[in-house]
């Protein structure tokens, strides 16, 4: 069965300047049990939350077998660590993630790219490594709230 292992909102960037430089401090709270999403706007409390900018790509999702063990989303910066789903595989898709509060639809517009941050938050090499599986960037498409742990999982064309 699918499961949402981890969950990210936060309200800073730390990707900021030269990855050489190390990112910046994470504020207590970025990982939490649950996120709010807003149809068009992305999760409560995150930095891209009604970015015009990036209403298309508020809510990121990553496949937990894309990342080295022990790897989770304060390196990466997803918002979404989720087993179980190809989720670099659904792009044009509309994925449905229910955890038991009702079913929240996110419509997979296009891949989400690693940086050359990889190679310092998560090891040297990651960024080529992640090249085609580093995620996807989202816009969700019903309000509703997602929880950490097991998740009914669902995928249908655009």
């Amino acid at each position: 069965m699918p499961e949402i292992l981890e969950l990210l909102a936060s309200p800073v960037h730390r990707f900021g300047g030269r990855p050489g430089d190390g990112p910046a401090p994470a504020p207590e709270g970025e990982l939490v049990s649950e996120v709010r999403i807003r149809a068009g706007l992305g999760i409560v409390g995150d930095r891209y939350f009604a970015q015009p900018a990036h209403r298309d790509a508020s809510v990121t999702v990553i496949a937990a077998a894309s990342l080295p063990a022990g790897v989770g989303l304060l390196a990466v910066r997803r918002n979404i660590l989720l087993s179980g789903v190809p989720v670099d595989d659904l792009v044009g898709q509309v994925l449905t993630l229910d955890s038991g509060d009702g079913p929240v639809r996110l419509m997979v517009n296009r891949k989400a790219h690693p940086c050359a941050w990889m190679d310092v938050t998560v090891g040297p090499g990651a960024w080529k490594a992640l090249r085609g599986k580093g995620g996807v960037r989202c816009t969700p498409l019903d309000d509703g709230t997602l929880r950490v742990g097991p998740v009914a999982a669902s995928v249908v064309a655009a």
